[in-house]
Order: structure tokens, then C-alpha cells, then sequence
């Protein structure tokens, strides 16, 4: 989940963006997706990297972070969810993190911000699976020490 680091969402645009390197005026980053598109950032825009979000929980550490979720995903749901986000209804989208995370905090924690944690697992799954794969290998050597 170490790729983590390069993936960012960006405020008000959709989807999610690879930071590739920082100019005098802001980021070049790169849509993914099929079409990888290119573009610049402004300093002023809001750029979220996943590898930084946390999800809010009642348990005493307060948050889980995004990277530990994304892999409970993994584990329950394999390489997609198939729950449409979009047209999903609250307490479908409320279950579903139940599942993956019984202990987030239910008033804290969005039905959209749920949508955004499914599509964003969608489309890391999709186009870069080498996202997870960094995971299974950590925990591979993990166990064999």
C-alpha cells in the first residue's frame, strides 16, 4: 500500500490523480484511468493524498487509516465491490462498511464518504492493482520472519 503515497483525490474533480513530480506553480498529476490524462495543479487546490486519510471510529485510537480499510475491502470483496455507489441507499452504504469496519463512528462518517471509499477502491482495483499486491507481499515476508 506504499504506492498509496502517489495517489491523491483532488477537490472538486472527480475520480483520482497520480502526483508525478511538483513545479514552481503547483503538481503535475495524472488521471487514473483508461485516457491518462495529464495536468497541472494549482498550490491553492486542495489535494488529499490517500496514504494521509483516515476514516473516523469509536474505538480509543480515534481513526483507522484508508490503506487498513482498503485491504479489509480486499480481504471481504476480493478485486471489485459490486454495490452501485451511486444508487446505493444509506444504510446499504452504512452495512457495507460495517462489514469491513464495524468500530467507524456512524455519525461522523458520511454515506458520502462512503461512496467515495468504494469508487476509489474501484478504481484503484481496476487500473493500478499493484496498489494491493505491495500489501500481500509485506505480509507474506511478515510471516515468514
Amino acid at each position: 500500500m506504499e504506492l498509496l503515497k502517489e495517489i491523491a483525490h483532488i477537490s472538486g474533480k472527480p475520480g483520482l490523480y497520480r502526483i508525478l513530480k511538483p513545479t514552481r506553480t503547483g503538481v503535475i498529476v495524472e488521471t487514473i484511468d483508461e485516457k491518462k490524462g495529464r495536468t497541472v495543479v494549482g498550490a491553492n487546490a486542495r489535494v488529499s493524498v490517500l496514504k494521509e486519510i483516515s476514516v473516523y471510529s469509536d474505538s480509543e485510537e480515534g481513526s483507522k487509516p484508508l490503506p487498513d480499510i482498503f485491504a479489509a475491502i480486499r480481504e471481504k470483496h476480493g478485486e471489485k465491490v459490486e454495490i452501485d455507489a451511486k444508487n446505493a441507499s444509506e444504510t446499504e452504504l452504512r452495512e457495507f462498511l460495517g462489514e469491513v469496519f464495524p468500530e467507524f463512528d456512524r455519525e461522523k462518517v458520511y454515506p458520502s464518504d462512503i461512496r467515495k471509499m468504494i469508487s476509489w477502491y474501484n478504481l484503484l482495483s481496476s487500473y493500478l492493482p499493484e496498489v494491493f499486491e505491495v500489501k500481500e507481499e509485506n505480509t507474506e515476508e511478515e510471516k515468514a520472519a
